[in-house]
């Protein structure tokens, strides 16, 4: 029997078919069973429905695994590559597997690992995996020829959908041919760099049109950072057993040699053994200040020292700075902090590596953690998502999604609306400002056991109250804990608190509409970088918060202004407001709107007629304003 075989579904619980069907990791033909034969059977219309529902839902957890098990495999093919250099012994059983596992998790039909050749001045092919074409396997290409000459050039990725339409870079008939006899279409191109220097080129290609995404081309290039670091041990050992043989002091090297390179092997398998035992960054720096007797400590970007970090970056090797060593800590050019070894000013070539295998493996830990918290983001974000926009969640379902993440959606909470408030030079910074504050309110929200998504163009925030705390002391940390990380104001609307929210799931879109309230009020009023809730803000604050008439107050105290100006095109509303700034006197209402004073006049006896002849009287007038600042608050464009 077919392990997706499904008998016909009971009439209880809708989700536990699906439940079945996840536990036994059935393919996603199998969901659609349960539909079908419940309408087979005649099942009630709610009944499918909720079947319906159910597999949606099924379907996203069952991808969501899926993207968790790709992820997981990515990063034991890395840690198990990094192993097997910890104990190099083979450079092409190294480079072999580096390019089959590079295939495999990729999915491309052929990987391959071409080298330079100095002294032919060219590149060869040394490892394939997936080739059929014995000439494509024997192609020597001339330096600068070809996608790989044009990444060799670069010294930067480079993927072409197409290779025979790309004219980047250049054709040659023996390479052409080579590429035609193999039947690649799609070819991705990573540098294998020692240093400064471009020693050849790891590849993935396909027979096929395909896109490879971002995170696939950082996938291949960790791949050949490991395959340039094998190929530098390689070249370590030969250069090691080359001195001995020309050496008439043969012992005493030997002896010195092998206790430098044992040393080195220890520390490649203690990191190892970190990596494989989940270990952090801090303990890859325990470990190798063991080894190099010294004190080994990992800054992050902005705390380690620049000038340091820069040249480390530019020559790919840990440089000396002052007493100290310096390895950068990078990952696909970015920086990711450095590994700083303190008290030991004197450091041979092969402690030097030994710090730099550290801060490679260090880079891997660091973007395994990375990969980890940004899933825990988007999940935090997926049931604030749910709160937010679907209010027929099952609530036993949203507790438990909740408890999963350690949020308690039973204690009151309060909703944060959140947005940058400083000036950006284009539309690429401001995305950018934006994902820094989407990273930013993410990290808070974990620390706090809330929760946290971006909308609207800013992020809302679902936070736990503490007891003896209030909305607007939320509102004003999470401004200045934001607007730090962010390095600009940041501006937080909070809601008054809400409870319950299993139960009552329609209350989180209430309350972040309260919030965003709140959030153009302070911008309406000047307090861009401040926080606040509805409680701040007087009589304005009762009209922003839960469900008053905004609407039907300003329509009645300044709808016939509104109505006029709509039908004639005149600006009555404007000239009002320049004349409540200029203190009523039409003389500076004028010279605000830049018309004569008899215009001022006309335009203000219009208004009593459409007003009454007592709108200027104390409390009508400040009705009037009052009205007019919410009106301004509820147009879009006019804040």
């Amino acid at each position: 029997m077919s392990r997706d075989h499904l008998q016909p579904a009971p009439t209880g619980s809708a989700e536990a078919a699906y439940l079945d069907l996840l536990a036994r990791d059935a393919s996603a033909e199998a969901y659609e069973q349960p539909v079908l034969l419940a309408r087979a059977g005649g099942e009630p219309a709610g009944r499918i429905a909720a079947l319906e529902e159910a597999r949606l839902l099924a379907l996203r957890v069952r991808a969501e695994l899926e993207g968790r098990r790709r992820r997981e495999a990515e990063l034991s093919a890395l840690f198990e590559t990094a192993h097997d250099l910890a104990g190099l012994r083979d450079l092409d059983a190294v480079l072999q597997a580096i390019v089959q596992r590079a295939r495999s998790l990729l999915g491309t039909d052929v990987a391959y690992l071409s080298l330079n050749d100095p002294e032919r001045a060219d590149t060869y092919m040394r490892v394939t995996e997936g080739s059929v074409s014995a000439r494509f396997q024997q192609l020597r290409l001339g330096m600068g020829e070809g996608l790989g000459g044009l990444v060799a050039q670069t010294a930067r990725p480079y993927v072409t959908d197409d290779y025979f339409q790309d004219d980047r870079f250049q054709h040659t008939l023996a390479i052409d041919g080579g590429v035609r006899d193999e039947g690649l279409v799609a070819i991705l191109g990573v540098p294998l760099m020692l240093g400064p220097h471009v020693i050849g080129v790891l590849f993935a290609a396909d027979r096929r049109a395909r896109v490879f995404e971002r995170g696939q081309i950082a996938l291949l290039g960790s791949f050949a950072a490991l395959a340039a670091a094998a190929i530098d041990t390689a070249n370590l050992l030969t250069e090691t057993r080359s001195a001995l043989a020309g050496l008439e002091r043969a012992n005493e090297i030997i002896r010195d040699r092998s206790a430098v390179i044992e040393r080195a092997s220890d520390v490649h398998d203690r990191l190892a053994e970190l990596v494989l035992r989940g270990g952090g960054v801090h303990d890859v720096a325990a470990a190798v200040s063991q080894v190099l007797d010294g004190i080994v400590e990992f800054t992050e970007p902005r705390t380690a020292p620049a000038a340091a970090v820069e040249a480390s970056r530019a020559e790919g090797h840990a440089v000396r700075h002052g007493g100290d060593w310096t390895a950068a800590v990078t990952a696909g050019g970015e920086l990711l902090g450095a590994l700083t070894l303190r008290g030991h000013p004197g450091l041979d070539p092969v402690d030097q590596r030994t710090l730099e295998r550290a801060a490679m493996v260090t880079s891997l830990l660091l973007l395994a953690r990375r990969s980890a918290a940004e899933a825990e983001q988007r999940v935090r974000g997926e049931l604030l998502d749910d709160l937010l926009d679907a209010r027929d969640r099952d609530p036993r379902l949203l507790r438990e999604r909740a408890g999963r993440l350690h949020a308690d959606l039973d204690a009151p909470h309060v909703v944060l609306a959140a947005r940058l408030d400083g000036p950006a030079a284009d539309a690429d910074e401001a995305a950018a400002a934006r994902r820094r504050l989407w990273s930013a309110a993410s990290h808070l929200a974990a620390t706090r056991h809330g929760l946290a998504a971006a909308r609207d163009g800013g992020t809302v925030l679902l936070l736990p109250l503490a007891t003896g705390d209030t909305a607007t002391e939320v509102a004003r940390r999470a401004a200045r804990e934001l607007g730090t990380a962010v390095h600009q104001p940041v501006t937080v609307g909070a809601s008054a608190p809400v409870t319950a929210l299993t139960a009552r799931p329609e209350a989180v879109a209430a309350a972040y509409t309260e919030g965003r309230r709140c959030l153009d009020a302070l911008r309406l009023l000047g307090r861009a970088g401040d926080g606040a809730a509805a409680e701040d803000f007087g009589f304005l604050g009762l009209l922003l918060a839960g469900e008053r008439d905004v609407a039907g107050f300003v329509d009645r105290t300044i709808g016939p202004l509104v109505s006029y100006d709509r039908r004639r095109g005149t600006e009555l509303l404007r000239t009002l407001e320049a004349y409540f700034d200029g203190g009523m006197s039409p003389a500076r209402t004028k010279d605000a709107l830049h018309v004569h004073v008899n215009t001022v006049a006309q335009r203000l006896e219009r208004v009593g007629r459409l007003l009454g002849a007592d709108w200027q009287t104390p409390a009508r007038a400040l009705e009037i304003q009052l009205a007019l600042r919410l009106h301004r608050l509820a147009t879009p464009g006019r804040l």
